[in-house]
């Protein structure tokens, strides 16, 4: 098994990747990381489903997590800086989950797995990739690592502030603490800081019966760490991991001080030997009793409580350097109040209204209408000039299409019913649909289902035909192929300096395939806008595949068309309050009775 470096550990910045979600867990994480100094959480994302963020406490302050319902959404960036990992999931999806992380997270230094009843086939199989990719993993049914003002990785040490305090989790001791049992190293933690020494780190190996991180891995993690003066552990019934930590004390390989206990005597009285809390806490053999493993390391060495009032003791009476109890300020924790909304896009700071973080009168002054469109829409602080200039021209050029759509005529209608601007402008907005409006989000979901799944053009416009439906983005009632659309052509050429325009060349090439079959079958505006965003997206803001397909599931591409056509609905309604009309009302003879 790889090493464990508590003193590589104790200066790593940690960047931790949660898979599932626990939230005392995490929020416990959270308030250590706070209480101990530290400027941002280290939980940076979790791999979950069911929603998109998870809202935090880092002190007083709310924060939100990113939740990503697989290690493949996560943004490559963000992968490339996790180190570290808990596994909150349950037992049966440990091994799949736990090696994706070691396979593809390439600065991986370790973790914990939480849950209970590992397979043991499957412990086996992620001790040997832990073992190839040089990192560690404390597991199954281990609470987790806590290095004192340095690190908690898990539930160790408690989930409440006060835990904490009463445990003195914020300036690091001498005292290394090693159990199988994550109670009993909460437990024996407390003691080492009520007799004033103070843990250097405590590391809850886990209770199944093929711990990844074995005792022997952590007795020498505690010995090369120089932190760690001497070392209180805590075994069970069961194994034979104290014959190891007895050999590697026989051959001086450890040669700092051990307390220890082990429990499980009271299993000698029966004929049969009773199976403990743990998988692994049941004596096989005489030579897995407690009494023997009691002897056999207090022959090597270790000073062995024979009760456990004893080894409370001898953790008492250990010539070490006292630390001081830390007292911090957890009562500020207490009043904790979660916010109604959430919100990353603007807020109000001293009476100042700021977008993404800067401040209104600066974007106002400094940039234009459309960059301020895109980094709201996106949620994104600065946004490229290409991004800027594509979406300029398209507000511009979307603004209105006449009298005649649907959306324009529900405007013109209800502003001659006599009602206001507000529902004239509902009015018109609420006829934007797949018929009308909604063509430019449909036509990016086909350009992006083509180019992520390596569609052929002549396979998808096959598809659509053996489905009798029309492809977005494709068709105009005016122009063809030998009286091209004006508008296309500029849309198109806003994206020519890309270095890859795979959404444009793709719906080009479905166009390719259309116009074999009528000559009106073109790409239209709808179909370049989305091609042309999608390149764009892609290409100068650094958006993936499924950020993308993200953006589809939300409607994102149709925004464009909602804004700029909304000034177009809003000068309908003037135009006729100008006009004045009166009611509308059809004729006799504009009605066909069926």
């Amino acid at each position: 098994m790889s090493k464990i470096d508590i003193k590589a550990l104790r200066a790593l910045e940690p960047a931790v990747l949660s898979v599932g979600s626990h939230p005392a867990t995490l929020q416990a994480i959270l308030d250590f990381d706070f209480l101990n100094g530290r400027r941002e959480p280290s939980v940076k994302a979790i791999v979950a489903s069911g929603r998109k963020h998870e809202r935090y406490f880092f002190g007083t302050r709310e924060v939100v997590i990113p939740v990503y319902e697989s290690l493949k959404r996560v943004p490559a960036k963000q992968k490339q800086a996790i180190n570290l990992f808990v596994n909150l999931v349950s037992g049966r999806r440990v091994l799949n989950t736990t090696s994706e992380l070691i396979a593809k997270l390439p600065k991986l230094a370790g973790g914990v797995i939480f849950a209970e009843r590992l397979p043991e086939r499957h412990a086996l199989a992620l001790y040997d990739q832990a073992k190839q990719h040089d990192t560690w993993i404390a597991g199954g049914a281990s609470v987790g690592l806590v290095i004192p003002g340095s690190l908690k990785l898990g539930a160790i040490g408690g989930v409440e502030a006060s835990q904490f305090t009463a445990s003195n989790l914020f300036t690091a001791g001498q005292v290394a603490v090693v159990s199988s049992s994550g109670g009993m190293v909460n437990e024996i933690i407390r003691v080492v800081a009520d007799s004033g020494w103070g843990v250097s780190f405590a590391l809850a190996v886990g209770g199944e019966r093929f711990p990844i991180v074995s005792p022997r891995d952590a007795m020498l993690a505690a010995e090369a760490d120089p932190q760690t003066k001497a070392i209180a552990y805590f075994g069970e019934l069961g194994g034979t991991d104290e014959y190891e930590i007895a050999e590697l004390l026989k051959t001086k390989r450890l040669t700092k001080p051990i307390v220890a206990y082990i429990a499980g005597t009271v299993a000698e009285l029966f004929e049969t030997p009773p199976q403990f809390g743990h998988a692994k806490a049941m004596a096989g053999s005489s030579k897995e009793s407690a009494s023997a493993k009691r002897q056999l390391l207090n022959e090597a060495g270790a000073k062995v409580g024979a009760s456990f009032a004893d080894f409370v003791n001898y953790i008492k009476e250990l010539e070490l350097m006292t630390i001081d109890k830390n007292s911090q300020d957890t009562d500020q924790l207490s009043h904790r109040q979660k916010g109604l909304i959430s919100s990353s896009l603007s807020y109000d700071v001293d009476g100042e209204v700021q977008i993404l973080g800067r401040d209104l009168l600066d974007l106002a002054e400094n940039h234009s209408f459309a960059f301020i469109v895109m980094s709201m829409l996106l949620g994104k602080q600065e946004v490229s000039k290409e991004t800027e200039a594509f979406a300029d021209f398209v507000l511009r050029l979307l603004v209105d299409h006449g009298p005649y759509v649907s959306g324009a005529m529900n405007s013109i209608v209800t502003a001659r019913a006599g009602r206001d601007l507000v529902s004239s402008l509902s009015a018109g907005l609420l006829t934007i649909g797949p018929r009308f409006g909604g063509a430019i989000n449909e036509a990016a979901g086909t350009w992006l289902k083509g180019v992520s799944q390596n569609i052929k053009p002549a396979d998808l416009v096959e598809d659509f035909a053996s489905r009798k439906r029309y492809i977005s983005g494709i068709g105009h009632r005016k122009y063809r192929s030998d009286f091209p659309d004006p508008r296309v052509k500029k849309i198109i050429g806003l994206t020519e300096g890309l270095k890859d325009r795979k959404f444009t060349d793709f719906a080009r090439a479905v166009e390719a395939e259309t116009l074999q079959k009528k000559g009106n079958l073109i790409l239209n505006v709808d179909g370049a806008i989305a091609a042309g965003l999608l390149d764009t997206l892609s290409q100068t803001e650094g958006y993936s595949l499924e950020e993308l397909a993200d953006l589809v599931d939300t409607e994102f591409f149709n925004a464009l068309f909602v804004l700029s056509r909304s000034v177009g609905f809003m000068a309908h309604f003037f135009d006729q309050r100008r006009i004045d009309e009166g009611i509308f009302r059809l004729g006799d003879d504009h009605v066909t009775k069926l």
